[in-house]
């Protein structure tokens, strides 16, 4: 019923497993990706295993996909994408995703959320995939509307960044506006 790889022609996204520590530990302690993130900077690399262990339990529970982003030419870890399935009654999916900034800007993050809603859409059967992005966020806003999902709301102060109290940006996209397109 799910993925644990899916492949594009730049990509391999595989569920993350515990030899990934030492590349979620990494990723989570640059401050650019933390800017614009909750989670925050962990204080040492136990507080990533705890991150871990919640993830792979949720996911053997089928709750949430969280992908390790790879490079398929060098194998370099470029980030992680992860889809939270929430009520079955709703038929409601989130999705999140972090990249190294090493590799921003080059169609990477667009290129896996599209990968990511495929998967929400087609085999996991979602009815609407959402995101929330703080309004700060230029890079993200732009990876969200490329892929088609739509700004239905703003939050104010709602996410404790270091910064301060961010607002946020609601985006979603429709499985009719998904399939709607892909014919």
């Amino acid at each position: 019923m799910f993925n644990k790889e899916i492949s594009t022609k730049r990509l391999r996204l595989r569920l993350v497993d515990d030899s990934d520590i030492q590349d979620i530990h990494q990723l989570h302690s640059i401050p650019e990706v933390d800017q614009y993130n909750v989670l925050g900077i962990p204080t040492n690399i136990e507080v990533t295993k705890v991150i871990l262990e919640e993830w792979l339990e949720l996911i053997r529970l089928r709750k949430v996909y969280v992908y390790r982003i790879e490079a398929i030419t060098t194998k370099d870890c470029i980030g992680l994408i992860a889809i939270k399935i929430g009520n079955p009654k709703y038929k409601i999916g989130e999705v999140w995703y972090k990249l190294n900034p090493c590799f921003w800007g080059k169609g990477y993050a667009t290129e896996a959320l599209k990968e990511v809603l495929h998967f929400g859409f087609e085999t996991l059967d979602l009815h609407r995939i959402e995101a929330g992005c703080a309004v700060e966020n230029i890079g993200s806003i732009k990876v969200l509307e490329k892929v088609r999902m739509k700004r239905e709301g703003h939050k104010r102060k709602v996410l404790p960044l270091k910064s301060g109290w961010s607002d946020n940006y609601e985006y979603a996209i429709l499985d009719e506006d998904w399939y709607n397109h892909s014919s």
